[in-house]
């Protein structure tokens, strides 16, 4: 497993929204020849998935996938956010993927488990030329992501949305900047996002907006004005997903707590231990979503009613594999 390249790979933070990590940053290959991941889980919303990276360097003290990392070897905690492995062959594996007769067209979620458009990726490119592939296919994506650089790719999107075929959700987690840059420190800012979400709607490409995860008892509160700034910008759909905490995320996140708002620390814990069964995690399908209990339904009624009332769907919007091609395949067919 060597390095993606020397240390001119990397990249400043996030314009001016980032922080720089707090120590330097390596870049691994990855050397997987498997680029598609499949489940059958029934509470995520697809069955197949594309990740270019492992490990995220914007840093949420939050996130779920940090646990993944112990899988490489590696810490759930600095580590997830400093030893990236990068799968340099994304695009070509890709291609290869759709272009087999075995590949039958579906949906896939690009940022299934770590963000496909976190700060390397402005010089790597490679989410961007996974993209150029699904277009080349017209194979429908659904973007799931918390950087502003996806407004980027607005154009391979567009023309994907045009027959019907891709679908972009920004996470906007606050609207308080100084919040931001404490608990996503190398995300990009609510400003930034919401101009992602302008430009993307600008070029046809339909926009919804996450409020994840929703953090009981720091967050809250906000997502009345998260949705209502989303729908201004021009989202047409919102969904939430309230926090949790799997395996060690616990105790970095409690860390985070202590070092960055210890006021909270007890009142967020407790919060979050009373929707989650007196836990940090419940795993159960739909429940780790929604969690559970008289304050988990409180944060529920809250978002819909400021969903209803910003005039955002609540499903999501369909995407169709209609548009579906092989190219060079009705040219082959000839000869």
């Amino acid at each position: 497993m060597g390095t993606v390249a020397d240390a001119d790979l990397e990249p400043p933070p996030d314009g001016e929204d980032g922080e720089p990590p707090p120590v330097p940053t390596l870049y691994l290959r990855d050397p997987t020849r498997t680029l598609l991941a499949h489940n059958d889980s029934p509470d995520l919303g697809f069955d197949t998935s594309l990740n270019p990276y492992r490990g995220c360097s914007h840093g949420c003290s939050y996130c779920y996938a940090r646990p993944t990392h112990e899988y490489l070897g590696f810490s759930a905690g600095l580590d997830f956010e400093t030893r990236i492995l990068v799968k340099e062959d994304a695009p070509e594996l890709l291609r290869k993927a759709l272009a087999s007769p075995r590949w039958e067209p579906r949906v896939v979620a690009l940022s299934g488990v770590t963000d496909a458009y976190q700060p390397v990726e402005a010089k790597l490119r490679l989410t961007r030329r996974c993209l150029e592939v699904f277009a080349e296919f017209r194979n429908p994506v659904a973007v799931v992501t918390k950087s502003a650089l996806v407004a980027r790719d607005a154009d391979l999107l567009g023309e994907l949305a045009s027959v019907g075929a891709a679908t972009v959700h920004v996470s906007i987690t606050t609207l308080d900047d100084d919040l931001r840059r404490a608990l996503e420190p190398r995300a990009s800012s609510p400003r930034s996002k919401l101009a992602a979400i302008e430009t993307l709607t600008a070029a046809g490409v339909p926009v919804g907006v996450m409020c994840a995860p929703v953090i009981p008892g720091l967050n809250d509160a906000e997502i009345p004005a998260i949705l209502e700034a989303a729908a201004r910008a021009g989202a047409v759909r919102a969904a939430h997903v309230v926090l949790r905490l799997p395996h060690g995320v616990a105790e970095i996140f409690e860390g985070w707590l202590e070092r960055h708002r210890p006021e909270r620390r007890a009142r967020v814990m407790a919060r979050i231990r009373e929707v989650r069964g007196g836990r940090t995690n419940d795993p159960r399908f739909h429940s780790r979503m929604r969690g559970e209990g008289v304050y988990a339904e409180q944060i529920h009624a809250l978002f819909e009613l400021a969903r209803r009332r910003a005039g955002l769907a609540n499903e999501r919007p369909p995407l169709s594999t209609a548009a579906f091609r092989r190219p060079g395949t009705a040219q082959l067919s000839l000869l």
